[in-house]
């Protein structure tokens, strides 16, 4: 048993589970093709512009030529198992990055060597740093007009703030460059004309050409004194030696990537398969593998009472970081523990993507839901590949895989051994922004499209399906009219159903502008026997625009506090208000809109001996709060995004007209190698159609990307929109 932990041990530390990390069009999928085709895995180049693409396997990912689920694959290189996901660019699907990176150790992060630091690579970036995921740059398309490096790293320092320790030179600009100067060996790399896949070194001797000699040398300098001046171990050395080995560079490079201090930058052109050897080897040189990251921590279901098994939201995270959680290590002989991420619902039977954090799972295996707090069993374990799977007859700490046979498995559910039960942080999901009414053009064709819409939402938590009350439509919504229109197309490909779609709309908030102080409700009911009753006393205000909820100029949230005296309402009467008044914020009285961005304090109240319950004050709680809200000032709240529109200079005026036209209000316009560079903020509501406008004013040359905000306050025209 000894030997075998041991054999797994040392194939953990040659595993690296990483993701492809970028905004629209800087290359990710052609990164992973790439990288497929440099390790053997495949023997022929895909290229999105064909549909040829491993990762890019959908129908509509090959029609649209973006990335639009994430993709997970597996290949070798120099000793070591590479399990990498490719993700999408597209801040529509921004959901499939936040769960990918949830159970990943390491990203790359691709940046266009013209545009630098795009507004989804800034948001993909700002996901890595919630989880803590150590990162590379890989600066792409140096092949380009325009290319920069310098620029692009400027803009990573910039606005990105990490500290870029750049690690390569490249040999030539432009339709020039042929390949690159390594700063830690002193050699030079060049790649065959035709874009062949050998580098071909320089001579050891004369590793560097003579005309970048001096250059390379002063990089390399600078290279060392920023990894000096943050790592002690190369800082003593450098002060010793004026200089640092190799050696000591590379694993000073490996710890401050891996801390989050630093990070490598490497660069290179994809598309002509120049940079990608160097970029694996980077991979393997500096991100961590499963045995450098912490144990995993989670908390104890048995310990956290009945919201331990819906294991969502932040209280999970909040419990999984304490002191008196559990952690695992990624030791293959511990209790079992995985995270479920995806799930993919085919007609054949459901998919579930894992984690595998600690212990061993076999094929047959009994396994512990965290959400439905029941066993399921693993029917059968595969090896990803895209859109192609191989069956393995084990999985172990460390390992991303897919098994088939849960029936109740969602996307965040904890997996783990049923004598040892866990819950994981699951990942977070965002709130969706806009909707769309869907029905069957047929009556015979409604119940296949609830079904098809409820495994819409098992695959995809950012889709909430529901039914309005009071139109009785069905709303399917998501987070963009890209989303909506995936996720309504796939229905109409996998199963025949004819969907009528509506307008998409988006979701309102309501805010108070105006509180209300000392507002009295009293609720007394009595139908015989033991009655009802509850007096509270009520504070109702805004919350202030600076606070931690505050976003796109308006403040979100609930605060709920209690400033009784003298144990005038018990304490566990006060809670029973608090979850009364949260009740009352579904529905506000404008447009029965959920209502944000509020405090209410209760202030006074009163109990009677007999008739007083919890029952009693959270009834009072609700219905106090709605009649509080009906005498404050509301303000209804529209969601904003921040648009990015990159036009030709000679037709950017009509774009600037365009974008007043829809309330823009731009912030920022920059000029760069002949193109305008325009940043807005715009109400989402404003943003349906855009993309064809946009075409048209620019005769197909411009082109946008949107970055939600959060909530700004709708003008009085618009504040009693139809619901």
């Amino acid at each position: 048993m000894r030997n075998n932990l041991d054999r797994d041990l040392t194939r953990l530390s040659v595993v690296r589970n990483l993701g492809i990390l970028a905004h629209v069009d800087a290359g990710k999928t052609t990164v992973t093709e790439r990288i497929l085709y440099a390790t053997g895995t495949t023997h022929k180049r895909g290229e999105v512009h064909d549909g040829t693409t491993v990762t890019d396997f959908d129908p509509q990912e090959r029609d649209r030529g973006i990335t639009i689920f994430a993709a997970a694959v597996s290949c070798e290189w120099e000793g070591h198992r590479v399990n990498l996901i490719d993700t999408p660019g597209h801040v529509d699907f921004a959901d499939e990055v936040e769960r990918s990176l949830r159970v990943l150790d390491g990203a790359v992060a691709v940046f266009d060597a013209v545009a630098g630091v795009e507004p989804q690579s800034e948001s993909v970036w700002r996901q890595a740093d919630r989880y803590g995921v150590p990162r590379i740059a890989f600066v792409n398309k140096l092949d380009r007009a325009g290319a920069d490096l310098d620029a692009a790293v400027e803009s990573i320092r910039t606005r990105l703030h990490p500290v870029p320790l750049v690690v390569q030179l490249p040999i030539g600009t432009e339709d020039g460059f042929e390949g690159v100067v390594d700063l830690l060996r002193m050699r030079a790399l060049t790649w065959n004309a035709d874009g062949g896949d050998t580098p071909v070194e320089a001579p050891v001797d004369t590793p560097v050409p003579e005309e970048l000699r001096e250059e390379a040398l002063r990089r390399r300098r600078l290279l060392e004194e920023a990894v000096a001046e943050r790592h002690p171990a190369a800082l003593e050395e450098f002060c010793d030696q004026g200089t640092l080995s190799a050696r000591t560079l590379s694993g000073a490079l490996r710890d401050l990537t891996r801390t989050g201090d630093g990070v490598v930058v490497l660069c290179g052109s994809a598309y002509r398969n120049r940079g990608i050897q160097p970029l694996l080897d980077a991979v393997v040189a500096y991100l961590p593998s499963p045995l450098d990251v912490p144990p995993v921590a989670g908390t104890d279901p048995a310990g956290t009472g009945t919201d331990a098994g819906a294991g969502t939201g932040t209280d999970a995270g909040a419990g999984a970081g304490n002191d008196a959680g559990e952690r695992r290590p990624a030791d293959p002989d511990a209790p079992f523990a995985a995270l479920a991420f995806k799930v993919n619902a085919t007609p054949t039977g459901r998919l579930t993507y894992l984690r595998v954090y600690s212990g061993t799972i076999e094929k047959g295996d009994a396994v512990w839901e965290s959400g439905t707090r029941r066993t399921e069993r693993i029917g059968r374990i595969l090896r990803v590949q895209a859109d192609r799977h191989a069956q393995l007859e084990r999985a172990v700490a460390g390992d991303i895989v897919a098994v088939v046979g849960l029936k109740a498995a969602r996307a965040g559910s904890t997996l783990c051994a049923p004598e040892a039960p866990l819950v994981l942080e699951p990942p977070g999901v965002a709130a969706p922004v806009v909707s769309v009414a869907v029905e069957a053009r047929t009556s015979a064709d409604a119940d296949r499209l609830a079904s098809a819409l409820a495994r819409s939402a098992e695959e995809d938590p950012s889709l909430v399906v529901r039914t309005d009350s009071e139109t009785g439509q069905t709303l399917l919504s998501g987070m963009g009219e890209l989303h909506l229109e995936v996720a309504v197309e796939k229905i109409r490909r996998s199963l025949g159903v004819e969907v009528t779609v509506g307008r998409p709309r988006v979701t309102y908030r309501e805010t108070v502008a105006r509180g209300v102080s000392g507002l009295v409700f009293r609720h007394v009911k009595q139908d015989g026997g033991a009655g009802q009753f509850a007096h509270i006393v009520l504070d109702v205000e805004p919350l202030d625009a600076g606070s931690p909820g505050a976003e796109g100029g308006a403040a979100t949230g609930f605060v709920f506090r209690s400033a009784v005296v003298g144990g005038r309402v018990p304490q566990e009467y006060v809670r029973a208000v608090e979850a009364g008044c949260r009740d009352a914020l579904a529905e506000g009285p404008l447009g029965g809109h959920p209502v944000t961005g509020l405090r209410v304090t209760l202030t006074d109240g009163a109990t009677h001996v007999k008739d007083s319950s919890e029952t009693a004050f959270r009834t009072a709680g609700r219905l106090g709060l709605r009649e509080a809200l009906r005498r404050c000032a509301m303000v209804l709240l529209e969601p904003v995004v921040e648009v990015t529109v990159t036009v030709p200079e000679d037709v950017v005026g009509g774009v600037l007209g365009d974008l007043a036209g829809r309330r823009g209000r731009v912030t920022d316009s920059t000029v760069r190698g002949g193109s305008a560079i325009v940043t807005a903020t715009v109400p989402l509501a404003e943003l349906f159609g855009y993309a064809t406008r946009l075409r048209s004013r620019t005769q197909g040359r411009g082109a946008f990307s949107t970055r939600p905000t959060g909530y700004a306050p709708a003008p009085a025209p618009t504040a009693t929109p139809t619901r």
